[in-house]
């Protein structure tokens, strides 16, 4: 763990290339939305949102003039039909739009919206952000990659997301970490792992305790917990090739902490591997889909000059593959990197295949 400062400036936010829509086209992620992120800026008031123990939350809800209210109402229930059902307008009479909040905090500045099916009191969030090009890569990417499937949807310069549930890893590690059982904390290194070495191999930057949420999971007689990236800003941004590992940040402290204590290094190591061998696979069944993902990443610019030299570089000291020094893009170095653990999960079985004498036909 280190104390030194490991994000640089703000990251800036880089258009949607034509390479990349036409991926997001041809997967059905691009749709006519009725409403745009600039649209919800013209807000004419706001107040603080509190948490229950009266902390200010960096939202703000905001309110709209009665003239704009009822037109931004109908287009925001129009975007949730089209994110979560089929799009017809059927839905609309159960649908209440209970409130619009914007974050004023962070690189995206969302808007999180939250919508009650009235019959029921049943609610749900989704945000409406603008389209940045590292953010779309980052979701398609976790889509593809991780164990959780992600349901988004891009028009020109807005990015619909839908609401990743959970309890943020902040507030998990503060208030319910304390009280979990010497086996829950077991399973929870396990996960902090498993979850570490997923982001690296993304790429995946930032993943500090508020930028995740853990999932607990009842299970028979007990709890699984799950921890899931809910912030994709800094996908294949920075130069530094420890923001892209979780366990460096001071904000994931406990965790390391917890993973020293109940974890043996084999045990560590297993798990690493278990992960690799998993995303290896990922790679593998989504072949097509991931190669033209890559294709465009390859050729898009969504970091700096200096960070990709550095970045590659520090690739390069950790896994020794001379490859990563010609890259010229974050995404030739992401490309390298998913390679990478794709040709040594192959080598590794192939060798299996071989010690084991397995005739394959």
């Amino acid at each position: 763990m280190t104390q030194q400062r490991l994000m640089s400036k703000k990251k800036p936010s880089f258009p949607v290339s034509k390479k990349l829509d036409a991926f997001l086209e041809m997967y059905n992620r691009k749709i006519e939305l009725p409403i745009f992120y600039e649209d919800l800026l013209r807000f004419s008031g706001s107040v603080v949102v509190y948490d229950e123990e009266g902390n200010d939350t960096l939202w703000i809800r905001v309110y709209y003039s009665d003239s704009d209210r009822k037109e931004i109402d109908l287009s925001l229930k129009k975007v949730y039909s089209v994110l979560h059902s089929d799009g017809t307008d059927h839905i609309f009479q159960y649908l209440n739009i209970d409130a619009v909040d914007y974050c004023t905090f962070g690189n995206s500045k969302p808007f999180r919206i939250k919508v009650r099916n009235i019959l029921n009191e049943n609610f749900t969030y989704f945000y409406i952000k603008k389209a940045d090009a590292s953010r779309i890569y980052g979701l398609e990417l976790e889509h593809m990659l991780s164990p959780y499937n992600l349901n988004y949807l891009v028009c020109k310069d807005t990015l619909i997301e839908e609401h990743i549930a959970g309890i943020p890893g902040d507030i998990f590690i503060k208030n319910m970490l304390p009280h979990c059982t010497d086996s829950e904390k077991s399973q929870l290194a396990k996960e902090f792992v498993k979850f570490n070495e997923r982001s690296m191999i993304q790429l995946l930057g930032d993943m500090r305790s508020y930028n995740y949420v853990i999932i607990p999971i009842h299970d028979f007689d007990h709890v699984v917990y799950r921890i899931r990236a809910i912030d994709f800003d800094q996908q294949c941004f920075e130069g530094k090739l420890n923001v892209y590992r979780p366990q460096f940040f001071k904000e994931n402290l406990k965790m390391v902490e917890l993973v020293s204590s109940k974890l043996l290094e084999n045990s560590i190591e297993q798990y690493k591997v278990e992960e690799r061998s998993i995303i290896a696979k990922r790679i593998i069944s989504t072949n097509k889909r991931i190669n033209r993902l890559i294709s465009a990443c390859k050729t898009d610019k969504i970091s700096l000059p200096e960070n990709v030299e550095r970045l590659k570089m520090e690739i390069f000291d950790f896994t020794h593959d001379i490859k990563f020094k010609k890259c010229k893009t974050m995404g030739e170095i992401l490309n390298l990197t998913l390679d990478f653990v794709k040709r040594n999960y192959e080598n590794v079985s192939m060798r299996q295949i071989i010690d084991k004498n397995i005739n394959i036909k």
